[in-house]
């Protein structure tokens, strides 16, 4: 019988479950915890973050997490990769090497971070050199927003961290290392795959981009029979089981909620797909339309017969710019005719903000429990609704204008429709928007800038 890996989700998104990496650890067996935080809009948040304090910008419920797994991951001999380290990855690789520290861990623990993904410092030159980084949907060349630009990451594959665990880290902290990457990395270093090993580099990345987003693959979230789903209270979140060949159990701790079935995989393999033929990652593609799925039996899914190709000269890069400032706010109107009143109000507000002369680049309005999801529901032909509440936002450019919405909406509780409540959050705070600007490089430019440091505790 071959060699199994076992390969766990932690985590699948910055904000998810905090218990999930712990009951991953001390459920059962695994080889590997892997813990996927990024998003363009976090990358954006950790930004903001660092902007405002240079000691984050990275995931902090990581090392808050670390400090309660760290003996089981020593003891149990367990590894993690993760790509908490956000815009970050040298400040959340000491943050975890401080825990430690003080977990008496010195010496037991090795963290490997992988640095390289950042390109901000060079933007100047790329540009000069005639790397245009030019906005995959609009067109639009990166000079256009130049003095705007807040951080700019290429996304990486598993090379790096390949590399850190065959330097013998146990924890690997990265940057914008690929979801996929992040499990994909410890098979090639456990099996010995070879990087233009096509297929065998498409079933790892299908088997990361499975278990990339928790228990999105094994109940949560499920569209189909959602009703059937039980135990959510503990939902088990999903491991995959690799054999050498490339052929992968999908399943999840016994005794744990959720489900893990033919129906909650494809899901998630139909997650961000795109052209199905060519799922493309810095490390190879995917030909999603090979892949095939059985049950072989309650809570595990068989996937084989997946089919790959090469890596694409280029990678993609995500880019942080400031754009401008924006305000949210909101009022709930009671029954009765709570969807009438809720439109005079937006009208009023709206003639009021004209009044004044203030410009905005967008005022979009939302009736929540009318309109606000699918269109518009039993509003008109049931106008009688218990409560709806508007939610109104405005963006600008300038910050002016917004801090001035931000003091129109109180009024209306007493120079508008009646029967107002919901306020007593206070006016809305102005926010900074951080915007995304997607854009493709040479892989050239990226590769020969990618180290690793492995760091003793």
């Amino acid at each position: 019988m071959s060699r199994i890996v076992r390969v766990a989700a932690g985590q699948g998104f910055w904000g998810d479950w905090l218990e999930a990496p712990v009951r991953q650890v001390r459920g059962g067996p695994i080889d590997y915890l892997m813990m996927d935080y990024l998003a363009e809009v976090t990358m954006s948040i950790m930004q903001k973050q660092k902007g405002r304090d240079p000691r984050f910008g990275y995931a902090r419920d990581f090392p808050q997490v670390m400090e309660r797994i760290l003996p089981d991951i020593a003891r149990r001999k367990i590894r993690v990769t993760s790509n908490a380290g956000g815009v970050n990855p040298r400040g959340c690789a000491e943050a975890v090497l401080d825990v430690a520290r003080r977990l008496g861990l010195a010496g037991r623990i090795r963290v490997g971070l992988v640095s390289g993904d950042d390109i901000l410092d060079r933007l100047d030159d790329l540009l000069a050199r005639g790397h245009e980084l030019r906005d995959m949907d609009t067109g639009r060349p990166l000079s256009a927003i130049r003095g705007q630009i807040l951080s700019a990451n290429a996304y990486i594959g598993m090379a790096p961290i390949v590399e850190a665990l065959d330097r013998g880290a146990d924890v690997v902290v990265t940057g914008r290392v690929t979801d996929t990457g992040l499990t994909l990395g410890p098979l090639v270093h456990e099996f010995g795959w070879s990087p233009d090993d096509w297929d065998r580099i498409a079933a790892g990345t299908v088997a990361g981009h499975i278990i990339e987003c928790g228990a999105q693959c094994s109940g949560g979230n499920l569209l189909r029979d959602w009703r059937s789903v039980k135990g959510l209270a503990d939902p088990g979140f999903p491991i995959v089981e690799v054999a050498d060949d490339g052929t992968f159990v999908v399943t999840k701790h016994p005794q744990t909620g959720g489900v893990v079935s033919v129906p909650s995989v494809s899901e998630q393999l139909v997650y961000e797909m795109g052209d199905p033929h060519m799922y493309i990652t810095p490390d190879g593609t995917a030909d999603f339309t090979t892949i095939r799925l059985a049950q072989e039996r309650k809570d595990r899914v068989r996937v084989s017969g997946v089919r790959g190709g090469p890596r694409t000269p280029m990678l993609k890069v995500s880019i942080a710019y400031f754009y401008g400032y924006k305000a949210v706010g909101t009022l709930v109107y009671s029954w009765p005719d709570a969807a009438e009143k809720a439109r005079a109000a937006d009208r009023i507000l709206r003639e009021r903000l004209a009044a004044l002369g203030l410009e905005f680049e967008q005022i979009l309005t939302e009736f929540i429990g009318v309109d606000a999801t699918h269109g518009r529901l039993a509003g008109d032909a049931n106008p009688d609704l218990p409560e709806v509440q508007l939610r109104i936002g405005v963006r600008a450019r300038e910050k002016a204008p917004v801090e001035r919405f931000t003091r129109e909406i109180a009024p209306l509780v007493l120079t508008g429709p009646p029967s107002v409540t919901g306020f007593a959050g206070g006016r809305p705070q102005v926010e900074e928007i951080v915007a995304y600007w997607p854009a493709l490089i040479d892989r050239r430019e990226i590769e020969p800038h990618v180290r690793v440091e492995i760091l003793e505790a």
